[in-house]
């Protein structure tokens, strides 16, 4: 059996009708509000990192941006790849 991280007690001042929200999604997900919340802490922090990987790429790709050559190469083998996909 796997063992669980420790976890730590917070204390995070919510508005009323945010709490109401979170507690009643949660039951119809049958959910402890804990449970509720460190999800959406987890998917708010993978929300972010996936913006600053693009933001990364973006910044990347304008310091050094593909070669015409490459994206014409490159085209010619997804148009031969994709005709085979079934769609």
């Amino acid at each position: 059996m796997a063992k669980s991280k420790a976890k730590k007690i917070i204390q995070v001042p919510i508005e009323d009708e945010l709490l109401e929200r979170i507690d009643a999604t949660a039951g119809i997900v049958a959910e402890s509000r804990a449970a509720f919340i460190r999800e959406a802490c987890k998917q708010r922090l993978k929300a972010l990192r996936a913006e600053e990987l693009d933001r990364l790429y973006v910044e990347g790709y304008r310091k050094k941006p593909e070669e015409v050559q490459w994206a014409e190469t490159s085209v010619k083998l997804l148009s031969k790849r994709l005709r085979k996909e079934k769609w």
